[in-house]
């Protein structure tokens, strides 16, 4: 069943406002991130690292709500909220949001919308990374950099996608569905069942 309800609505954009402001906060931690490793030849470094938490709400929302558009559009949301709410990147960053949850997407359309594993999970993080990167060569102009910067800035963003958004994505909305907080959504149900069976 691919029609969203009221609920599943009103619940992303509340994930989409409620990450835009944990984005920002990390876009601080990135910066100091950035001036500790500067020293050492290492600043490119700085976002990567931690470059997975701007992916996070497309791969939580999904694992929720597993309807196409969950995860693009939710990233777009909070990118939007972002921006209205003074972040420095500016309204590009509007535009930033959507391709990286158009790749964090592209990993549950490959599956039909029917598999939210912990490898899809992982791999939507992966897409977001990918994707992200690839936008990024030419709207921050990485592509003026050294090859091997470049390369080990991709792997870098990549496990960092892989292990914050993805695992981390997991781990979140499996400790929210513990809560019996999303009994009304797809992940809820299924989190009820497993109990049942592992109660019977």
């Amino acid at each position: 069943m691919t029609k969203w309800n009221l609920r599943e609505i009103v619940l992303m954009a509340i994930l989409g406002v409620v990450f835009a402001v944990i984005y920002l906060f990390f876009f601080t931690v990135g910066t100091g991130i950035t001036n500790l490793l500067t020293p050492f030849g290492l600043g490119p470094f700085g976002y990567e690292v931690i470059f997975g938490i701007w992916f996070i709400v497309s791969i939580i929302t999904a694992y929720i709500i597993r309807k196409p558009g969950a995860a693009l559009i939710s990233e777009t949301i909070a990118g939007g909220v972002q921006v209205l709410l003074g972040s420095p990147a500016g309204p590009m960053l509007i535009v930033s949001a959507f391709i990286q949850g158009l790749g964090a997407e592209a990993a549950f359309a490959a599956t039909k919308y029917r598999n939210y594993s912990k490898g899809v999970l992982v791999a939507a993080g992966v897409g977001a990374a990918l994707a992200s990167f690839v936008w990024g060569l030419y709207h921050s102009g990485y592509i003026a950099l050294s090859l091997p910067l470049l390369s080990s800035m991709l792997i870098v963003r990549v496990i960092s996608g892989a292990l914050i958004a993805g695992l981390l994505g997991k781990w979140i909305t499996e400790r929210l569905a513990d809560t019996g907080v999303l009994r009304s959504y797809a992940l809820g149900k299924e989190w009820k069942k497993k109990r049942e069976h592992k109660a019977s």
